[in-house]
């Protein structure tokens, strides 16, 4: 039996806004030509997957990048979200985890240091 906690778009996207301030100012003010997307639902072949980072890391770029490049993306998937979570403030704790997770990967942070600094 799946249960998935009712939430609106709305209220999902004001949940990774409520993330997204959470980032203090000095990190925030650091990334860059990022933007971060609700999507229903992750590429085929993962269902469970709650968010993903699509771009170039901070730590990859040359100095030739920044013309003309499009923004990295952060996707933050709300029905996987749900289906994971117990309820909405749940739901709200881990769209935080998973916000700070994919700005991390910008950041050029991989998975298995994530997963050692409680971040996974």
């Amino acid at each position: 039996m799946v249960c998935m906690v009712e939430m609106s778009r709305a209220e999902f996207e004001d949940a990774v806004s409520e993330a997204l301030d959470l980032i203090p100012e000095a990190l925030a003010e650091l990334i860059d030509n990022v933007v971060v997307l609700v999507e229903d639902d992750p590429p085929d072949g993962d269902p469970n997957l709650l968010g993903l980072y699509d771009g170039v890391a901070l730590t990859d770029r040359g100095s030739d990048w920044g013309f003309g490049e499009l923004p990295d993306r952060i996707f933050i998937y709300m029905n996987p979200t749900l289906n994971a979570c117990e309820d909405v403030a749940h739901v709200r704790e881990e769209v935080a985890v998973t916000v700070v997770h994919e700005i991390a990967h910008h950041f050029g942070i991989d998975d298995d240091r994530l997963h050692e600094l409680g971040w996974g």
